[in-house]
């Protein structure tokens, strides 16, 4: 029998279903009122005890339900998969299992349920402390649903995470301001904030919307950082110390994860090499080593803690074009890293800065 040198490997699992599509959701997911759950729970254990049988019994560090609406998910299919993992890997002591969630969709029973079977991280999807732009959103929650959820999961000793949209139109700083300070109140321990970003074939993207000028927008990503509480690690992730995603960390730092559902990508490593890999059995493809070092430092230097500079990375960078811009990107303790002005220019800077 052939064997394989691989190392640990993350999982994400998708999960597309929804009650309703979000105006400006551009992801794989639908909605759907009556999923066929089981099938879905075959599907992917299916596809666990596939990359099982490739990779070995690799050691499992974290695992991440995302979506559409992974809280739909029943707990018995949720208990399946788990049981699936824990059965064809080896699940870390200290696994961090995230649930992603929507408000409305977990009462206390259930939300306990998911704890007991492993779930010790849940990421709510708030986006709003506005009704009125929840509702233009196209979100079915009000913000007593989603405080209730947080509430709930925050007294159950889960760890808590939610996410919020920033820049709608006809936002200004001050609001964005307001948004911080009640974020706050909310006692949260981490929390990522996004700006709202127009895409094609989305409700938003038929609309001829007046978006806020790029000036404005960065002055509200200046903004949040000069009125959150939390202290930002990532572009749009902002937490206390321990309370960073490590799942979200370990993908950043070029960790391998495996993707596992239709959409769901993954980065395999099998034999010092790696793989670009899509579920449901979509793609399984090598990637060759500058490619890969490309793909690092575009996740690495999203992060405060920057890209790790190592030979494979540093042959990807232009370190003349970083000895004459100190003011965007700094180098020390083996890492490369933006400065504060760098992070609002990230996107540009990585033409620069990757050869």
């Amino acid at each position: 029998m052939m064997t394989f040198m691989t190392c640990s490997h993350n999982i994400y699992i998708h999960v597309p279903f929804c009650m309703s599509k979000c105006n400006y959701c551009a992801f794989y997911s639908f909605a759907c009122n009556t999923p066929d759950w089981q099938k879905y729970a075959n599907d992917i254990t299916t596809e666990l005890q596939f990359w099982a049988n490739k990779l070995g019994r690799v050691h499992v560090p974290t695992v991440f339900f995302g979506g559409g609406t992974p809280s739909l998910m029943p707990v018995t299919i949720f208990e399946k998969i788990v049981n699936c993992i824990n059965t064809n890997f080896n699940i870390n002591t200290d696994c961090e299992i995230t649930l992603e969630s929507n408000p409305g969709t977990l009462d206390t029973s259930k939300l306990a349920d998911f704890k007991s079977l492993g779930m010790n991280r849940l990421s709510v999807g708030v986006q709003s402390l506005t009704d009125s732009e929840l509702q233009f959103l196209g979100r079915r929650h009000n913000v007593a649903d989603a405080v209730m959820l947080l509430e709930k999961a925050q007294n159950m000793g889960l760890r808590v995470s939610a996410d919020f949209i920033y820049g709608l139109p006809n936002q200004d700083v001050k609001s964005v301001i307001k948004l911080c300070e009640n974020i706050n109140r909310l006692g949260l321990s981490h929390v990522s904030l996004y700006e709202l970003t127009i895409e094609k074939n989305t409700p938003f993207g038929k609309m001829n919307l007046q978006m806020p000028d790029n000036d404005t927008m960065a002055q509200m990503y200046t903004a949040i950082s000069e009125n959150l509480s939390l202290p930002k690690y990532e572009v749009s992730n902002y937490a206390l110390p321990d309370e960073h995603c490590r799942h979200n960390e370990n993908i950043w730092a070029g960790d391998a994860y495996i993707g596992v559902g239709r959409a769901a990508a993954g980065r395999i490593f099998i034999d010092e090499t790696w793989y670009d890999e899509m579920g449901n059995y979509e793609r399984f493809e090598k990637i060759n080593d500058e490619t890969r070092n490309t793909e690092k430092i575009i996740t690495g230097m999203r992060t405060t803690k920057g890209v790790l500079l190592s030979d494979g990375v540093k042959k990807q960078i232009d370190f003349d074009w970083v000895k004459n811009h100190s003011d965007l990107v700094i180098q020390s303790d083996n890492y490369l890293r933006t400065t504060p002005n760098g992070m609002l220019m990230l996107d540009n800077i990585m033409l620069d800065l990757i050869k």
